[in-house]
């Protein structure tokens, strides 16, 4: 029978960025606002994310070549675009195939974009308290997404990567939110349990987690969990390993 799914398949979150900064400063500070002048499609890798980009490009390279990725596909967001930039310089271009797809941007925040916790509950207490009730898989702010919103969009991403690129070795440059939702598709868990691996721990910047190919698993074989959130690429080097939110993400529940 044909695989279906790729060899490999590993989901990076991109490095630090300008506003994971910017964000850690606003509530440092009890700030209502972050402040950033960027649209969030625009935030750009912070110094240290550049570094830990370039540390995971050296790990990727590293690999035997038959190991390496074969595709790469990433958030258009600058942020993203630099993380995988730094792996495509990498790897070589001439070699790879590369796609920015934007249904691997990040979730959109609304009218929530931009304020800190603090700003949320005093400027939209109405939706602090919503939130609270419906719980974060399912919250949708006004003009932005939900979980749900977000994985709607990643289902069509697998049905291209199943589609085009049967028994490649495939990287995924994205999000933090991207990443806990591919992971609820992959490991075809529920609501309680992407929220428990979420309470867990942030997603690192340049955390790699990994799926194979597994013959034997399931009806027909698939992707089976190799690592979660592995920061050895960072931690080989001396590159700081940082995991704060995404701005600007509402407590965790």
């Amino acid at each position: 029978m044909e695989q279906k799914w790729p060899q490999q398949l590993w989901l990076v979150r991109h490095g630090q960025s300008a506003g994971n900064v910017a964000r850690e400063a606003a509530e440092a500070a009890s700030q209502f606002l972050i402040d950033i002048a960027h649209r969030d499609v625009d935030v750009p890798l912070s110094e240290l994310g550049e570094r830990q980009a370039r540390a995971l490009a050296a790990w990727f390279g590293a690999l035997p070549a038959a190991q390496q990725p074969d595709v790469v596909l990433h958030s258009p967001y600058v942020r993203a675009a630099g993380t995988a930039a730094a792996v495509i310089e990498q790897l070589g271009r001439e070699r790879l195939t590369v796609i920015a797809d934007e249904r691997l941007r990040e979730k959109e925040f609304g009218i929530l974009d931009r304020l800190t916790p603090l700003g949320i509950a005093d400027k939209f207490p109405e939706l602090a308290e919503q939130r609270k009730h419906v719980g974060k898989f399912y919250f949708r702010p006004p003009g932005g997404e939900s979980w749900c919103d977000v994985i709607l969009r990643l289902r069509s991403v697998l049905d291209t990567i199943t589609r085009e690129y049967r028994g490649d070795r495939v990287l995924i440059v994205g999000h933090q939110v991207i990443v806990n939702c591919f992971r609820y598709l992959l490991e075809r868990m529920d609501e309680s349990e992407i929220l428990a691996v979420d309470r867990e721990a942030d997603v690192p910047n340049c955390g790699v987690t990994s799926y194979v190919f597994d013959p034997a698993a399931g009806k027909r074989g698939k992707l089976v969990l190799q690592g979660a959130n592995f920061v050895a690429p960072l931690e080989q080097t001396g590159t700081p390993v940082t995991a704060k939110p995404d701005m600007p993400a509402a407590p965790k529940s």
